[in-house]
């Protein structure tokens, strides 16, 4: 995996970095903006507003109406969109490398001239809101949202992105523009431009269209460090519903911590290999059918299907599983046999086949999600964000590095009884 070779990094006298990374296979580019803010940098009775301010960043600016961001990329044969989760808030565009300009013009409009009309303000909120409801219709985002909520005590990273339903429906038109003015300025965001591009072309480009920008500051981890969490906590989650599902959450380290890829090679020997591009659909795969999750739980016929999770983060989040039952099946054989599987990994250290296998497929996933500009640009941006392109970069080393009693405690230290949280979700009706 080679992402970071050939990246020209750069930073401009505002504060914005640049990374521009020349790719010539196909005559595309991708380019994206990343801003340091997510659901971390909320507080109780704002939760839900970079989300918010996010989709209000798609209404237009002072010189490009909302029909124009749209019609333009389109006309140019591109693509785009953006995402806030709870480290970061990310927009790109993915379009002909002769229309880089058009791409960089409408970035630099959206960081210094959004329009926060309060009507378009009080429209968002309805949509927002139906997104919310839209959610919550579904049995296992709402199981999610408690079991991350009872994870956390303190730390933001509790929020859901999308942010309770009592502070969307509060929250006032200056809050946005407030959060909007703090966060989305030059000292705040990497610019990343990967494609077919000549990259002191590009750099000129960047400079005429934002260098004018005021720097604006980057933003302050929480205040808040989360407790040691000593027991087990647990969460039932009774509404209607024609399914059951249960979710195991694990406290996990931080992406920079010794211990993370230990625990992505454990996550591999358990479920499968997977890649850490979230754009590729990396917030929770499918265990794979010759893994040990599956065989435990799939084909013994205790579930219907089972996936796991293991994101890097800016800070300490979760390690998790989720599992829908099959009819007639009582949570607790589940759970007595997933925590058997998890056992089998912690107490002892996995033969060298295993852990060779686990190896190549992690190391193929992270190449396979890295093929494409658009892929690229994210995973440059996103470790930008929330750690360093050097350690993007030492990611393989890190993995070939994995010894078999590596895996065994750092799945050990993760997956204790004491640092976990069960949800489960009972349809109404049936039994917890």
């Amino acid at each position: 995996m080679k992402i970071v070779e050939g990246v020209h990094d750069t930073r401009l006298p505002n504060g914005l970095r640049v990374l521009v990374r020349p790719v010539h296979t196909a005559p595309l580019v991708s380019v994206w903006c990343w801003y340091h803010v997510g659901s971390k940098h909320e507080q109780a009775g704002l939760t839900g507003i970079s989300h918010f301010v996010e989709h209000m960043n798609f209404k237009g600016t002072r010189n490009i109406s909302r029909e124009q961001l749209k019609v333009w990329i389109e006309r140019a044969g591109g693509t785009w969109n953006g995402y806030t989760w709870i480290d970061q808030t990310t927009y790109f565009e993915t379009l002909a490398a002769d229309e880089l300009e058009l791409a960089l013009r409408i970035e630099a409009e959206r960081m210094g001239e959004c329009l926060y009309d309060p009507k378009e303000f009080e429209s968002e909120r309805t949509v927002v809101l139906a997104e919310l409801q839209g959610n919550r219709n579904r049995p296992e985002y709402e199981l999610n949202i408690d079991v991350t909520a009872a994870a956390f005590r303190m730390h933001p990273y509790r929020w859901p992105t999308i942010g309770w339903q009592s502070d969307l429906e509060t929250m006032q038109h200056q809050d946005l523009v407030d959060h909007y003015r703090r966060y989305y300025v030059p000292a705040n965001a990497t610019l990343v431009i990967v494609g077919d591009v000549e990259a002191d072309r590009a750099l000129k480009t960047v400079e005429s269209l934002f260098g004018g920008l005021e720097p604006g500051a980057p933003s302050l981890p929480p205040a808040v460090r989360e407790p040691e969490q000593r027991a087990e906590r647990r969460v039932v989650v009774q509404r209607p519903g024609t399914a059951a599902y249960l979710q195991v959450a694990y406290r996990a380290p931080a992406f920079t911590h010794q211990n993370f890829v230990p625990l992505l090679l454990a996550d591999a020997v358990l479920s499968g290999g997977k890649g850490i591009n979230l754009w590729s659909g990396g917030f929770g795969r499918n265990a794979r059918t010759t893994a040990p999750l599956y065989e435990a739980l799939v084909e013994s016929e205790l579930v219907v299907a089972v996936s796991s999770a293991l994101l890097p983060t800016e800070e300490p989040y979760l390690y998790e599983i989720s599992a829908t039952l099959r009819e007639g099946i009582e949570h607790g054989q589940v759970e007595r046999a997933l925590f058997d599987a998890l056992a089998r990994v912690s107490e002892h250290p996995v033969p060298e086949h295993e852990l060779r296998k686990a190896k190549n497929q992690v190391l193929a996933s992270l190449a396979f999600e890295s093929e494409r500009v658009t892929e690229i640009g994210h995973q440059l941006g996103y470790f930008a964000t929330i750690a360093t392109l050097e350690d993007l970069e030492r990611l393989p080393q890190r993995v070939e590095a994995v010894s078999a009693e590596d895996v065994r405690a750092a799945a050990e230290e993760a997956w204790r009884p004491e640092s976990r949280t069960v949800g489960w979700f009972v349809p109404q009706g049936m039994d917890p």
